[in-house]
C-alpha cells in the first residue's frame, strides 16, 4: 500500500470507531479482515496512524475547525508527526486510493497551525470534564502533563535476575538495539519508529528462556520502591497477570514466600506460564474462589502487601490512547470504592512492623494522595514513608529521580513528562 492508502484506510478505521463506538483494536481487526492484501508492515503503519489521531484528536480538531475523522487525521499528521502541508498534500492527493485534495480551508488550517490560545483540554489532548481533576494535580502545567500523557511510548524490558543480568541480557537483544532505562537498574528500552512494526520480543530466546519480560519501566519502579526483601513473607493482592509478582519474586532471590492472588481469576491465566519460565520457586498463585476465603490463612502474617489498585488507567494513556477518550466519571467512582476497600483489606493482613504498597497507574489525586489520606484517618496505626525514603533504594539515581518525580506527602508520582515513565502513584504505608 501506498502512504497515501494507509491514510485513506486510517480514515476508514477511525469512522468505524467513532460509528459503531468501539475499541480500537476491534475497529483495526475488522479493517484487517476484510482488507486481506494488507500486509503486516501495512496494518502497523495504519494502527500507528489510527493511534496516532487518538492521541491528539481533540488538538487535531481544533486545528482543522471540525472533528471529523478526516481532519482528525489531517490534523494529526502537522501536531504529532510533524509535517507541513506539502508533505500532507503529497499524502491527500487524490491520486490512487490516496485521500482526496485538500480542500482551500483545510489547506489554510494547516499552514496557520495550531493556535496557543486553546484550552487545556485540547491543548493536552483529554476530555473536557477531567480538566478540574487534572487542574488540581498539575495546576498551570496540565496541558503540559497530559499532552505527555499522550505521547508515544517506547518499548521497556525488565531483566530477571533470577536468570541474567542488564549486560547480558541487553547483549542477547543487540538486534533491537535496547538501551538501559534511566532509571531502573533492571530495565532495557527499546526505541521503534511510529510506522513500525513492534519488535516481536515474544520470539526472541531471552524471553523464551525467561531472561526478560515485558514492562514500563514506571512499573518496574513501582516494584522496586515495595522493598521486598529476600526471606519474607510478601502478598501481591492484586496480581493480575503477574508482572509485577515477577518482579518482587526476583527481589526475594527465591528465598521467603511469595503470594500472589487477584479477585477475578480470568486476570490470574496468564501468570502461571510466566513463573515457569522465569524460574521462582516460592510463588503460591491463590485462584480466588466463590466464598473469597483463599487468602484467609494469611490474616497478619505478611511482611508486605502490595496493591497494585484497580484505577482509571490514565497514567497508561500513551499505551492505550484510545481508552482516554472512553474512561467515565462513574468509572472514577467506582476505582474509588474499589481502592478504599482494598487498602482495609490489606491492613487486615499486614503484621505489626509490616508495610503496605499501595501503587496506582493513575495521576489523580482522588485515587492516590486523597486515598492515602484517609486509610490513615481510618487507621492511626499506619505512617507514610517519606518518598525521599522510598526513592532511596535507587541508590545514586535516587537524588536526580526526586527531582523528576513530584514528591508528595502521601507518596511519590511518576509521569511521561517528569521521568520518561508511564504515571504512577506509590505510596508505602508502614504498621507501627
Amino acid at each position: 500500500m501506498t502512504p497515501g492508502a494507509r491514510l485513506a484506510a486510517a480514515i476508514e478505521v477511525v469512522t468505524d470507531i467513532d460509528q459503531h463506538r468501539r475499541p480500537a483494536p476491534d475497529a483495526l481487526k475488522a479493517w484487517g479482515l476484510t482488507h486481506r492484501f494488507a500486509g503486516s508492515g501495512d496494518r502497523a503503519a495504519i494502527a500507528g496512524l489510527v493511534y496516532d489521531a487518538l492521541r491528539r484528536r481533540a488538538s487535531s480538531a481544533w486545528l482543522m475547525g471540525e472533528a471529523t475523522p478526516r481532519a482528525v487525521l489531517l490534523g494529526m499528521l502537522k501536531r504529532e508527526r510533524g509535517l507541513d502541508a506539502d508533505a500532507i498534500a503529497q499524502l491527500a492527493s487524490g491520486t490512487g486510493h490516496s485521500p482526496p485534495p485538500l480542500a482551500d480551508t483545510e489547506r489554510a488550517a494547516l499552514d496557520r497551525g495550531f493556535n496557543e490560545g486553546a484550552p487545556p483540554h485540547v491543548a493536552g489532548d483529554y476530555p473536557e470534564w477531567l480538566d478540574p481533576y487534572f487542574a488540581r494535580v498539575f495546576g498551570s502545567e496540565r496541558a503540559e502533563e497530559a499532552a505527555a500523557l499522550g505521547s508515544r511510548a517506547p518499548l521497556d524490558l525488565r531483566v530477571n535476575t533470577l536468570k541474567t543480568d542488564r549486560d547480558a541480557a541487553a547483549a542477547s537483544l543487540a538486534d533491537l538495539a535496547p538501551e538501559p532505562t534511566r532509571w531502573s537498574p533492571y530495565g532495557l528500552r527499546v526505541r521503534h519508529k511510529a510506522d513500525a512494526k513492534s519488535p516481536a520480543v515474544h520470539v526472541e530466546p531471552a524471553f523464551l528462556k525467561g531472561q526478560i519480560e515485558v514492562q514500563d519501566e514506571g512499573s518496574q519502579l513501582a516494584a522496586l520502591f515495595a522493598r521486598a526483601r529476600p526471606g519474607e513473607q510478601v502478598l501481591d493482592l492484586c496480581a493480575g497477570g503477574g508482572g509485577k509478582t515477577l518482579a518482587l519474586a526476583a527481589a526475594l532471590e527465591n528465598k521467603g514466600q511469595l503470594y500472589a492472588t487477584d479477585d477475578d481469576k480470568r486476570r490470574l491465566a496468564p501468570i502461571h506460564d510466566r513463573l515457569a519460565r522465569s524460574g521462582a520457586r516460592n510463588v503460591q498463585v491463590r485462584t480466588p474462589k466463590s466464598v473469597g476465603t483463599e487468602i484467609d490463612d494469611l490474616k497478619g502474617r505478611m511482611d508486605l502487601v502490595l496493591i497494585d489498585a484497580p484505577c482509571t488507567g490514565i497514567g497508561a494513556w500513551r499505551r492505550n490512547p484510545d481508552a482516554k477518550w472512553r474512561v467515565r466519571p462513574g468509572a472514577l467512582e467506582q476505582r474509588v470504592k474499589e481502592q478504599s476497600e482494598l487498602l482495609d483489606h490489606a491492613m487486615e493482613l499486614v503484621k505489626p512492623g509490616g508495610r503496605i504498597a499501595y501503587i496506582t497507574c493513575s495521576v489523580l489525586n482522588e485515587e492516590n494522595g486523597d486515598q492515602v489520606r484517609e486509610f490513615l484517618a481510618r487507621h492511626a496505626e499506619f505512617s507514610v514513608e517519606k518518598p525521599a525514603e522510598t526513592a532511596s533504594v535507587l541508590g545514586e539515581r535516587a537524588y536526580m529521580f526526586g527531582k523528576a518525580a513530584l514528591l508528595l506527602d502521601e507518596g511519590l508520582l511518576m509521569t511521561p513528562r517528569r521521568t520518561d515513565t508511564d504515571g504512577f502513584f506509590v505510596s508505602i504505608l508502614v504498621s507501627r
